[in-house]
């Protein structure tokens, strides 16, 4: 069995959905320093080329999350891996994602956050699967919207390959 990567999102549409985020978060932030929280691994290339675009002071640091139990019947506990370097009391926080699925491990991240009293707290994805949701998130900045299919690409891995492209693809498996 082989994979074939067929582009969902070209290059030139991430970025240039990137510049708009970018504008926008600079806008809403205009006067403040925002602080981007990066859930790892995935996180990582869209918050570097967000950071890239918005004008106003930016701070950052990096969380990384697991769910125990298995894959399809998520217990709901997170176990956090990686926690943040420093307090996060009285920043604006924006939590940096690649993709939002459930919504279980964001729900359950954004509620240990508020506990540490950021003066305000929201949410940044690169894509959302809205119709897989079942946690509510409220997503306050989204690149793009896709369909439920396995993405890779721009941070997204399958089998921890894939992360480098710089487009979001979707694995198709070939039966060989």
């Amino acid at each position: 069995m082989s994979e074939k990567i067929r582009v969902l999102i070209d290059e030139q549409a991430v970025d240039q959905k990137i510049a708009e985020l970018g504008a926008q978060i600079s806008k809403d932030y205009a006067g403040k320093e925002v602080h981007l929280i990066c859930v790892l691994k995935g996180g990582v290339f869209f918050m570097c080329e967000l950071a890239k675009r918005i004008t106003v002071p930016v701070s950052m640091d990096f969380m990384s999350v697991s769910s125990y139990g298995n894959d399809t019947k998520s217990s709901g506990v997170v176990k956090i891996v990686k926690d943040l370097d420093e307090p996060i009391e009285g920043k604006d926080v924006l939590v940096v994602e690649d993709i939002i699925d459930s919504g279980r491990t964001l729900s359950y991240l954004l509620e240990i956050l508020k506990n540490r009293k950021p003066a305000s707290l929201h949410l940044c994805t690169l894509l959302d699967k809205p119709e897989r949701r079942v946690k509510p998130v409220e997503v306050d900045y989204t690149a793009f919207n896709i369909p439920d299919e396995f993405v890779v690409g721009y941070g997204l891995d399958y089998a921890q390959r894939y992360r480098n492209l710089p487009y979001i693809g979707v694995v198709e498996l070939d039966e060989d």
